[in-house]
């Protein structure tokens, strides 16, 4: 028994010394609260301060990553399924080595793939797990049954939000799907569009009130971002507003998320391995 213990603590550490990527869900109850616009650009804030960082766009049909950053995508997670493609072919480049994969279209829906198809994606994905500090999932607005394994299989959700009460309703609602499957998982809510910081206090407060007394759960802020005009402009350009204006409310408050958030992420330095894909594979297996 001693001896399978040690073997069981040589394992760990052997995992602890190997780089794994933290994978984040950045996710929506409805679409048009900037959710992608977030995505991109706290990417960018992260890749600013030396971390490596893949965006995966999973949004398909309807990804925008590439469009965001004024490019247009050579390849797409179409084409590793079409094509047969290594991941890492697929991985395009963007600014301040920021990297991505494209969503595309044609592809129905990549969480009801067949089981040859999972499993292509598993054994490619991992490929990916010990090359990066952060992965990030751009997932669709809203929530399906295949779109829930991979919210439930990464290791934090971000839930983006606005003051408007539709969009708090609506946030309030995936976020108790996600927990009525999980009361454990890690969730961060993230305000966009507030009108200033006490609009975007009161309504982090009021949602996180309601969340502790009708779902029991408790969910953690990750920050508020100003409804600032420089947003729409930098769109526009098809310029990531961080790039845009660095000096604009909105660039300098992503900033300080991202300064927090990785001055928190205490993981990162102890190398807490993720779980992600085993957890990905439990859950596809038992639906």
């Amino acid at each position: 028994m001693s001896d399978q213990a040690a073997e069981l603590r040589k394992r760990i550490d052997e995992l602890r010394s190997i780089k794994q990527a933290k994978t984040i869900a950045i996710i929506s109850g409805k679409g048009g609260v900037g959710k992608s616009n977030f995505a991109l650009n706290f990417s960018l804030a992260l890749s600013q301060k030396g971390k490596s960082v893949l965006i995966f766009d999973l949004d398909i049909g309807m990804g925008n990553i590439d469009i965001l950053l004024g490019v247009s995508a050579k390849y797409s997670i179409v084409h590793l399924f079409d094509e047969h493609l290594s991941i890492e072919d697929i991985i395009e480049q963007g600014p301040h080595n920021l990297s991505y994969i494209a969503a595309g279209s044609g592809l129905v829906d990549i969480f009801s793939m067949d089981e040859e198809k999972f499993q292509y994606f598993l054994g490619e994905f991992k490929k990916l797990i010990n090359s990066y500090d952060y992965i990030l999932f751009d997932m669709g607005a809203g929530v399906t049954e295949g779109s829930m394994y991979f919210m439930l299989a990464a290791d934090e959700c971000f839930v983006v939000t606005t003051p408007e009460p539709t969009s708090l309703t609506d946030a309030y609602a995936i976020i108790k799907h996600i927990t009525q499957k999980n009361k454990d998982m890690n969730i961060r809510l993230l305000v966009n569009r507030a009108l200033n910081h006490k609009n975007g206090l009161n309504t982090m407060n009021r949602l996180q009130h309601v969340i502790k007394r009708f779902l029991n759960v408790q969910v953690n802020p990750l920050g508020i971002l100003p409804d600032d005009r420089t947003v729409s402009e930098a769109v526009v350009s098809q310029v990531p507003f961080l790039l845009f204006d660095q000096k604009s409310s909105v660039a300098r408050a992503i900033t300080q998320i991202a300064d927090q958030y990785t001055g928190q992420d205490i993981n990162i330095e102890k190398k807490v391995p993720s779980f992600f894909l085993s957890k990905l594979r439990k859950f596809i297996k038992e639906r």
